[in-house]
């Protein structure tokens, strides 16, 4: 079967440049890799046919021959095929920056570096006023800690730390795959590049240990649920001298008895009699810090809302307050003795011929409704 055109194969145009065509192998090499396609033929003979085209184009002297005579210039001579020739060191750059996207970046050179510690997360339950006023609460988190006794080495003394006999201390091992190798993380060593002759009896080698730890967390004015607070540097502490994770406070705020809130806004509803709503009256309400005096002008309807200006929740991030927002309920009596019932009997008689124009204009719609 005769070869596809090498240029073909990865994508690329016969103009494109030494870093395009690094792309452009990566590209298809990435796609067809056989750790993301395992058991599939044709991808790894795809894999295989791309590495093939970019170990010709990725060198210069192989890429003029072949730009020449095309396939015909591996029969005379200088090598075509085989990763030991003179471009053997692009190859092997892109090579590596691919098993990197398998193998978690953990490349030559990276054992014994420090590994940063875990974020963790603590969900908190806060009450109404916590959230409006601001708090300091205690918590308990557990969470990984340096281990004291060996300091985070995971041995009893320095001197039982030793070089791995299987990776030579670098972390990796090769592993052959067909016609190519491949570095993974040393089973020996778990990529610290060292082994542990005299594990510390505290933390049995792992370097660190479990431990509660109570941290205060200061609430802001203006929380709701759903605000994060971030601790920098209070989650778990990281291994081999990697610094340290952050904790997230996660609010969750309690329900109020009387206050409903809306972002920064505050919203209460205050019951009134009839002849309060009807001839108008002083209330006493409630706000965040205690009560105000609110005025209820005569013929006031259920479900008015009155706003008390700057009576709500501080903003979190500055700028003032929001807004308490009074809600009036009339409300109707359900228990009338006879002598209420003969007076409320007398007052409906009485407002036979007055205005009430919320009635007017209900039974105005009505009858154009229905003539």
């Amino acid at each position: 079967m005769a070869k596809r055109d090498y240029y073909e194969v990865l994508g690329a145009s016969r103009n494109a440049s030494a870093d395009e065509l690094k792309k452009a192998y990566r590209k298809v090499a990435m796609k067809h890799h056989p750790d993301r396609n395992q058991g599939d033929i044709k991808a790894e003979d795809k894999f295989k046919e791309a590495s093939e085209a970019f170990e010709v184009l990725g060198d210069q002297e192989k890429r003029a021959r072949y730009d020449q005579f095309g396939h015909a210039a591996e029969g005379m001579g200088g090598g075509m095929g085989g990763f030991g020739g003179s471009g053997a060191s692009g190859f092997g750059d892109v090579f590596g920056d691919i098993f990197s996207e398998f193998f978690s970046g953990s490349g030559a050179g990276s054992a014994g570096r420090g590994e940063r510690g875990s974020d963790l997360q603590y969900n908190m339950d806060i009450s109404f006023d916590e959230a409006v006023f601001g708090s300091s609460k205690e918590i308990d988190v557990p969470r990984m800690e340096t281990c004291d006794s060996c300091s985070g080495l995971g041995a009893e003394s320095e001197k039982d730390i030793k070089i791995c006999g299987t990776c030579g201390g670098t972390g990796q091992q090769r592993v052959q795959q067909g016609f190519f190798s491949v570095a993974t993380t040393c089973n020996s060593c778990g990529g610290r590049g060292k082994t542990i002759a005299n594990p510390c009896r505290t933390c049995h080698g792992r370097t660190r240990v479990s431990r509660t730890k109570r941290i205060r967390v200061n609430i802001p004015a203006g929380v709701a649920t759903g605000s994060r607070i971030k601790l920098t540097g209070e989650g778990e502490h990281g291994a081999n001298g990697g610094s340290s994770g952050d904790l997230y406070i996660v609010l969750r705020v309690q329900d109020h008895s009387l206050f409903e809130r809306d972002g920064a806004d505050i919203f209460c509803e205050v019951p009134i009699s009839f002849s309060q709503a009807t001839l108008g009256t002083d209330l006493e309400v409630p706000t965040l810090e205690g009560k105000a005096r609110l005025k209820i002008p005569a013929g006031t309807q259920t479900h008015k809302i009155f706003r008390l200006k700057n009576q709500g929740i501080a903003h979190l991030r500055g700028g003032g307050r929001g807004d308490l927002h009074v809600r009036v309920v009339v409300e109707t009596p359900t228990k009338l003795s006879a002598r209420q019932m003969e007076l409320l009997k007398e007052f409906d008689d009485c407002c036979e011929d007055e205005s009430n124009p919320i009635r007017d204009k209900f039974v105005e719609t009505i009858k154009n409704l229905f003539s």
